[in-house]
């Protein structure tokens, strides 16, 4: 139901008499009218033309109005459509009937003119309100699957309210654009952060196609990383295909924009502890030594270079092509032999 859309509402009564009555009551209300003369003939036409509002009658040949109705309501695609009964019958038991098949409203004939519009307008306002529930419901769920994954988010909505997790093997990403503070010393601030968005959009784009999670970005730097909080035994082949599908994005973009820029990329994979702490701006997050050695994997990396640990070069090795690099210091951990990665091995 489109707002700047008249509403439109299907006629269903196999008395010609009674829907000319009927198309006179709503010819001068804005309404996009149609008619049916039999239930057989409405469920046709609603399946091909889904109305926002029908006025049924119950006594017809063939199928009658509350198994026209039950159909509508049995049908996913129709099922909200709202249903007004026209019936002479004015037995309470025909009544519950009329509901009990699905039915929002009644309406007793002979009809009166003023009636019969108000309880449309009525069940046509309602209608309107739901769906527009409906949109800032769907609205709301894409803003907080943009912050947390779908299972983080179901856990958050059945009231569990610390959530964390130990997850023994992923594999954790970090990216940083080489020396973009000092690009940015003497640009304008809308060409800063219209870099930074078209590359990060780019990045998103890889991380949903290749099913890993966006952890977070801060200034330059961009986090994301695979097999929390659902585990993936190919963890570490995805998190490959994204760092070489950044290398390419920086390729494209200094190609089409005629700048160099460079970016550094360090992987690590092991154990973590993820989840979610706190409860105002919360998000998914992770600790462990697992993240901070990827983290130094990517500030000790050269530019325009992934460096990976040992443990990650050891899940791929076969799959994809290395330059060993030897041993650096990483903080915190000592000597540490890191490989560069390069590319898959051409099958």
């Amino acid at each position: 139901m489109n707002p700047a859309d008249p509403p439109s509402i299907l006629l269903v009564d196999d008395t010609p008499t009674n829907l000319k009555i009927l198309v006179e009551y709503f010819s001068d209300g804005g309404y996009d009218i149609s008619v049916a003369t039999s239930g057989e003939a409405a469920l046709k036409q609603i399946e091909a033309n889904l109305p926002d509002l029908i006025l049924l009658d119950v006594m017809m040949p063939g199928i009658d109005g509350f198994e026209t109705c039950r159909r509508i309501k049995a049908n996913p695609v129709t099922k909200d459509v709202p249903v007004i009964f026209m019936t002479a019958l004015t037995e309470t038991s025909d009544k519950v009937k009329g509901f009990e098949a699905g039915a929002v409203d009644y309406v007793t004939k002979p009809l009166h003119q003023e009636e019969v519009r108000a309880r449309v307008n009525t069940h046509l306002t309602l209608r309107r309100m739901h769906q527009e529930l409906e949109e800032k419901e769907k609205q709301t769920e894409g803003l907080l699957l943009n912050v947390l994954p779908k299972c983080i988010a179901d856990k958050l909505r059945n009231n569990i309210t610390t959530v964390a997790e130990h997850y023994p093997e992923i594999s954790v990403l970090f990216a940083d654009i080489v020396n973009f503070t000092e690009l940015c010393a003497n640009k304008d601030p809308d060409m800063i952060v219209g870099i930074l968005h078209e590359l990060f959009s780019a990045f998103d784009e890889l991380v949903e196609k290749h099913g890993l999670e966006k952890i977070k970005t801060i200034g330059d730097a961009y986090m994301a990383i695979v097999g929390a909080p659902t585990p993936r035994p190919n963890h570490a082949e995805a998190i490959a295909e994204l760092a070489l599908g950044i290398q390419q994005v920086m390729i494209d973009f200094n190609q089409k924009n005629q700048t160099d820029l460079a970016i550094r990329i360090g992987i690590n994979s092991g154990p973590v502890v993820a989840g979610v702490i706190g409860t105002k701006k919360f998000s998914f997050d992770l600790w462990g030594e697992t993240v901070n050695i990827a983290s130094r994997m990517e500030s000790l990396s050269a530019p325009n270079q992934i460096q990976v640990t040992e443990k990650t070069y050891g899940l791929l090795r076969g799959q994809y092509s290395f330059e060993e690099r030897g041993e650096v210091e990483v903080k915190g951990t000592g000597m540490a032999k890191v490989y560069l990665l390069k590319g898959p091995i051409s099958r």
